[in-house]
Parts: structure tokens; C-alpha cells; sequence
């Protein structure tokens, strides 16, 4: 029953995910196209998705930079280095490990995936923040209040309605997976190597391959 009821729980997270291009609130279908559509335009550019995350969201960084690598063959990073980030945590503070080697790094053709469960986490935010000096694009996921400052900082933000964090944790995981699951199962070679471009042209595109 435990189990029962904490599945039923994550099903509802889930289902329930808000999504926002920038602050105005979009489809779920929309939602993941948009995604696609901007690690593709990435990849076309030769730019690199840079993924970011404190904790359990460290993790799920991880996993997804490890997917966009061995999956989707795009360039990614995390910035997890142990010596630069107790380097930086050291010198200037733990808010600074991620904005500082971004504001280095950052081109304007890359993507930054910026994960928060509370959506409130200093580092995070001042990451973003560094990537849009650096035009660079973002995609959020947050989750707690609707008001977190993560939100509304990105070009495509995911939300999740919980204050939760093993369901917010786990439904982010879960939406990452699905991405690169859209990508393996719909578009498994051509999509690799052709420009997907507009929200519901990138899905026809996707669909017209199968």
C-alpha cells in the first residue's frame, strides 16, 4: 500500500507538470518539442549543453549530460570537477562554482539545463543568470513554489507542482529520460544529423520518420 500510494503520488507530479516558454504557459506537447528542438539547434551549432545541479539534481545532471553524450552524440558538460569547484567554493563562495567557469565558458550557441528542486538554490540561479549575459539559451526545471525565481528565468522552464523532493527529484528525472527517449525512438538516425526547427514543425518532421 505504501508503495501503491507513493507511485499514485509521482503518476500525479507528473501529470500535473506545469510548462512555460519563458512565462507563458504551453502545451506538454509543446514543451518537449520546444526541448528537442533547442538541444538540436545546439548540436547544429556545435555548441555544448551544460547541465547543472546541487545534491540529488547533481545526479540527475549527470545521467542527462551522459545520455546527450552517448545517445544524442552532442557535446555536454557539468562542471563537477572537485578541484575547481572546492577551488571556487574556497576563494569566492559556493553560490560562484557555477557561474564562474560559465561566464568563461558560455558561447551563445550553447544550452544550459539549470536543475533546482526548490528552484531557489544561489548557484543555480546566479548559473543562469551568467548564461544570459552570455546569450546563451536555458531550459529550467523546478519545482516547490510557483513563485521560485528558477522559473522564470529561462527560454523554456518545467515545473512541477510538489514540495516534494523525492516526487520533484523523480519527475524531473523522468521528464529528462522521456526527452532522449523521444529522441532514440522517434527519430533514432535522421534527426542526428538534420535541423529540427518551429515547435509543431519539429514534431511533423519527427513523425514523418516513422
Amino acid at each position: 500500500m505504501i508503495f501503491s500510494n507513493r507511485f499514485s503520488d509521482l503518476t500525479k507530479a507528473i501529470e500535473t507538470c506545469l510548462y512555460f516558454s519563458e512565462e507563458n504557459q504551453i502545451s506538454e506537447e509543446n514543451a518537449f518539442y520546444q526541448a528537442l528542438e533547442m538541444i538540436e539547434t545546439t548540436r547544429s551549432q556545435n555548441g555544448i549543453v551544460y547541465v547543472i545541479g546541487n545534491g540529488g539534481s547533481a545526479g540527475i545532471a549527470s545521467h542527462f549530460s551522459t545520455d546527450l553524450i552517448k545517445s544524442l552524440q552532442i557535446p555536454s558538460q557539468t562542471l563537477y570537477d572537485s578541484n575547481l569547484m572546492t577551488c571556487l567554493s574556497n576563494d569566492y563562495g559556493y553560490d560562484t562554482v557555477f557561474s564562474y567557469p560559465l561566464e568563461k565558458l558560455l558561447k551563445p550557441q550553447d544550452l544550459l539545463v539549470a536543475i533546482s528542486s526548490s528552484g531557489k538554490s544561489p548557484n543555480i540561479i546566479k548559473g543562469v543568470q551568467a548564461a544570459i549575459l552570455r546569450k546563451a539559451s536555458v531550459f529550467t526545471l523546478s519545482g516547490f513554489s510557483e513563485q521560485n525565481p528558477l522559473k522564470k528565468l529561462g527560454n523554456l522552464n518545467y515545473w512541477v507542482d510538489r514540495c516534494d523532493y523525492g516526487l520533484v527529484e523523480t519527475s524531473h528525472f523522468f521528464l529528462l529520460h522521456t526527452l532522449i527517449d523521444l529522441w532514440n525512438e522517434n527519430a533514432p538516425k535522421e534527426a542526428k544529423h538534420a535541423k529540427i526547427v518551429g515547435n509543431t514543425d519539429a514534431k511533423d518532421q519527427i513523425s514523418a520518420r516513422n
